[in-house]
């Protein structure tokens, strides 16, 4: 349980320095790239000198990670095409619902049963979600296609991190990670390349801002999928994570919340309590 506060806490600093960000940054995709940097840099102090140590399981752990690495680009990207045709209240939505996508993984593949408390806790969580950022009219010339290709590629990106978790060799999670974050930060510098962006003093102090809190909350989610099911891991960390930074916003971005929003906050908290029994 303590791996899934932490990574709770890593995941809403993540979201509160990138709010903090936006006035600052233009170049999202190369500050993307030093947070990239800044989470491989992470990963080889983790991993000491071992980065491609003689195992059998080598090429599990390094097919594992370039895999989840082109996938956490990936999602990036389909996000950033999705909030300029849906614009961000859908596309926020649908990759926080990319939580089905794991959950039924585990259901399906892994056999992870939940019980009848934790089913209600779960529905609670998919509607607080919806509730909390729902707005009139926001699907009014939405692209059904790009909001499933959304939820299913960041879904699928979440997911890496429990199929690891069962199917790959255990003892390599740290290269694990470390090969995540090198496809993802090689990757994104190409992509830097192609749009022609520029690094200023902002993408690196934010790149690597974020880039801390991003590597522990993917290290921390991964420690907490050793230890509990998959069923808990992935609601209880999308609507706590949800829960911190909303407070958070009231609290020192003076944002206001509608009535709606602070319903949708007292469903989170009844269906935390509900996922966690």
């Amino acid at each position: 349980m303590t791996d899934l506060i932490l990574a709770i806490c890593s995941s809403t600093a993540i979201s509160l320095i990138m709010r903090l960000s936006s006035h600052k940054v233009k170049n999202n995709v190369s500050m993307l790239a030093v947070n990239y940097l800044t989470c491989l840099g992470l990963a080889a102090f983790f991993t000491g000198s071992h980065f491609f140590p003689t195992d059998s399981a080598l090429p599990g752990a390094l097919g594992m990670g370039a895999i989840h690495g082109i996938l956490y680009l990936a999602s990036f990207v389909i996000f950033q095409y999705s909030v300029g045709r849906n614009g961000v209240v859908l596309s926020a939505i649908f990759m926080k619902l990319g939580l089905l996508v794991p959950m039924v993984i585990s259901i399906f593949l892994f056999k992870e049963i939940p019980g009848t408390t934790q089913i209600i806790g779960f529905l609670l969580a998919v509607g607080a979600i919806i509730l909390i950022n729902f707005e009139k009219d926001a699907a009014s010339s939405a692209s059904a296609l790009g909001l499933l290709s959304l939820l299913l590629l960041g879904g699928t990106a979440d997911a890496m991190s429990k199929v690891f978790e069962e199917l790959g060799p255990g003892h390599l999670a740290e290269q694990f990670l470390l090969y995540t974050f090198l496809t993802a930060f090689l990757l994104c510098l190409g992509l830097v390349k192609l749009k022609r962006q520029r690094f200023t003093r902002w993408e690196l102090l934010f790149g690597f801002a974020i880039g801390i809190p991003n590597f522990f909350s993917a290290r921390f989610l991964l420690g907490a999928l050793e230890t509990l099911d998959a069923v808990i891991v992935y609601p209880t960390y999308s609507v706590a994570t949800i829960l911190l930074i909303t407070l958070a916003g009231t609290a020192f971005f003076r944002e206001r919340l509608k009535t709606r929003q602070w319903i949708a906050l007292a469903i989170i908290l009844l269906a935390l309590v509900l996922l966690n029994l």
